[in-house]
């Protein structure tokens, strides 16, 4: 069965992926920043592997751990969103930073450090979470300055590496998992196992034509 690498996955939706991709029989390596705390993970039979995504050493480490695993699939799901109410004034460089970091750098770097366990796989498919908070075009309720920061410029950088990888026949795409109840948001919102489900059908059905769009649990696109 295929390989899936999930970061983030000790809970909320990233334990949802790490759960229906391992009850589909799918090999399920998911990432924590604590291990040894991530019991309910390792109860799937995943691969618990340590992982804090905005610190380098640590990503460089991940990737020695798996040097020559093939990677069918990543999910780059971790993220973080701080005081999404914040007006203006309120919004610090150190939160923007911080948000920022998580939710558009580490994508990135995670992508690139296992682009070679990618090229192993036989599916070849990067991608990551984006949000409805991340279109420009469809924001007609402002608020939650960092957070649309931090999506908007994730979309640029994976539009960015769908086309330089489009060649070496990895598909980056990018997923919505939509308004989900989890602790991001004081679990308001749509059944975390829906939400996943749908998601998990867009990634099982993703082509090469897919490359770059930003596609919802729904399957439909999110607008730039």
């Amino acid at each position: 069965m295929p390989t899936i690498l999930i970061s983030g996955a000790n809970r909320g939706i990233g334990l949802e992926l790490a759960r229906q991709f391992a009850a589909d029989g799918w090999k399920v390596l998911g990432t924590a920043r604590d291990p040894d705390g991530a019991g309910d993970l390792k109860a799937l039979g995943a691969s618990v592997l340590p992982l804090q995504v905005t610190e380098q050493t640590s990503i460089d480490a991940l990737a020695q751990t798996l040097a020559n695993e093939p990677i069918d699939v990543l999910i780059a799901n971790a993220g973080i969103a701080i005081n999404l109410a914040a007006k203006p004034a309120e919004v610090t460089r150190a939160d923007f930073l911080k948000v920022v970091a998580t939710n558009t750098f580490a994508p990135l770097a995670l992508a690139a450090a296992i682009k070679p366990n990618l090229l192993a796989g036989q599916m070849r498919i990067a991608t990551a979470m984006s949000s409805l908070m991340s279109s420009i075009s469809a924001n007609d309720w402002a608020t939650q300055y960092t957070y649309r920061a931090s999506k908007t410029g994730l979309n640029a950088v994976w539009s960015a590496l769908a086309l330089e990888w489009a060649p070496l026949g990895i598909t980056c795409a990018l997923l919505r998992p939509g308004m989900v109840a989890t602790q991001m948001t004081d679990f308001k919102g749509i059944d975390v196992r829906d939400s996943v489900a749908g998601m998990k059908g867009v990634v099982e059905q993703l082509t090469p034509a897919d490359a770059g769009r930003i596609i919802g649990y729904d399957g439909t696109d999110v607008p730039w």
